[in-house]
């Protein structure tokens, strides 16, 4: 472990700037492998998941994916399946390929992020979200919580005008703050983009580092996450899934969300790529309390915190997560009450469950080449799939 002082850092494939003190920390490589039957689980079970993929694939519900499953500390299943692009030409998709995250932006990069400021005392996350961002509370915005934004429970837009974003971010944000709210804060859960932007600014004002440099430091370097972050450098970018078209060209390694992509790449609602195996270290750390190879980004009782259900209007929602809420089709059916996990617009889901120490990594690029694919329905038939093939003994009944 070292300091380095002022600095621009290269850290795995991004680079991030800096003007003070960044504390570089050893990480601790990948999530082990190992078969099912060395974890309990059945793998005539899990193949299952093998039918189910390749079902979708027919059906044309995406054009590939990667799935990724792992349990009591180890990755049990790890296939690509498709192809990461179809025209102009098909290249087939990869175990490494790179996922636009879309809004898994939101609970890993963002939530995430605040959560450390959480634990050092910087951020109380029952105070006003003014207390941070003085602008933020004009025009009846001056008792919105932080813990409200992060349960979408503070009464904001969905999202505000495009055009908004036009001419950058920091017109941008002049138009977020003056917004007023879209229902009473606190009444009604409504799902918002608008929230996770401002969490990100508000992490900028307490460390002085946009969402990409803080939680490149903060959380994917410590856990050896190289192939996570914003703004992929074009190494990274040429094993990207391709999404979609802007102005004729395709977008490899570059955020599909018209807004990030207005704001530079940069948002606290979408922006992060990464790739399944990646993400294992950051679900594994999850599951783990806030630790993974030798390294602790979060204390386990910050993780708990993160993770424990809010009830809102529409069901669970966790700071960051979902639980159980109208965007919970992508959700295992035989998950336990504890789990929480979120999807995104691109075809990305991550789910998490402590109880039965499992976690589900699902990755696709729905959206290419027409942005009709559907897979929500489909990952959670996988999620199922994986806690199933649990080998859960059944207590004896007495004769």
């Amino acid at each position: 472990m070292k300091v380095l002082s002022g600095l621009v850092l290269s850290v795995g494939l991004f680079t991030v700037s800096f003007g003070h003190d960044v504390l570089i920390v050893e990480a601790g490589g990948e999530v082990p492998l190992a078969s099912p039957e060395e974890v309990g689980m059945h793998p005539t079970r899990l193949a299952v998941i093998d039918e189910v993929v390749n079902e979708g694939l027919r059906q044309g519900k995406m054009p590939g994916c990667v799935v990724l499953v792992g349990h009591q500390g180890h990755v049990v299943y790890h296939k690509a399946f498709g192809h990461r692009q179809l025209v102009p030409e098909k290249q087939p998709m990869e175990l490494d390929t790179l996922f636009d995250m879309a809004s898994l932006t939101k609970p890993i990069a963002t939530a995430t992020s605040v959560m450390t400021l959480v634990e050092r005392g910087q951020v109380d996350v029952d105070a006003p979200v003014a207390k941070y961002i003085p602008e933020f509370g004009a025009n009846g915005k001056d008792e919105i919580t932080v813990l409200q934004l992060l349960t979408h429970n503070g009464g904001l837009i969905p999202d505000n005008e495009l055009e908004d974003y036009a001419n950058g971010p920091k017109e941008a944000f002049q138009k977020i703050y003056a917004l007023g709210t879209h229902v009473d804060p606190g009444t009604e859960f409504v799902y918002t983009d608008v929230g996770f932007i401002v969490l990100a600014e508000l992490v900028h004002r307490i460390t002085g580092k946009n969402i990409h440099e803080y939680s490149q430091v903060a959380i994917f370097q410590p856990l050896g996450m190289t192939e996570t972050g914003y703004l992929p450098a074009e190494s990274l970018r040429a094993r990207a899934a391709i999404t979609q078209e802007r102005d004729g060209q395709p977008m490899r390694g570059e955020v599909h969300d018209p807004r990030a992509w207005a704001m530079g790449g940069i948002s606290g609602h979408a922006g992060l790529f990464s790739t399944a195996g990646d993400l294992a270290k950051y679900a594994q750390m999850m599951i783990n309390g806030g630790t993974w190879g030798g390294t602790r980004v979060l204390k386990p009782e910050t993780v708990q915190l993160m993770r424990s259900p809010v009830q809102v209007s529409k069901g669970l929602r966790t700071l960051g997560w979902d639980m159980r809420s109208p965007y919970s089709s992508n959700r295992g059916d035989f998950f336990s009450k504890a789990a929480f996990g979120h999807g995104g617009f691109t075809g990305t889901t991550l789910w998490m469950d402590p109880e039965l120490d499992l976690f589900v990594i699902f990755l696709s690029n729905r959206v290419h080449p027409d942005g009709k694919g559907l897979v929500n329905p489909l990952a959670g038939r996988i999620g199922t799939i994986a806690a199933g093939a649990i080998d859960l003994e059944l207590p004896k009944t007495s004769e």
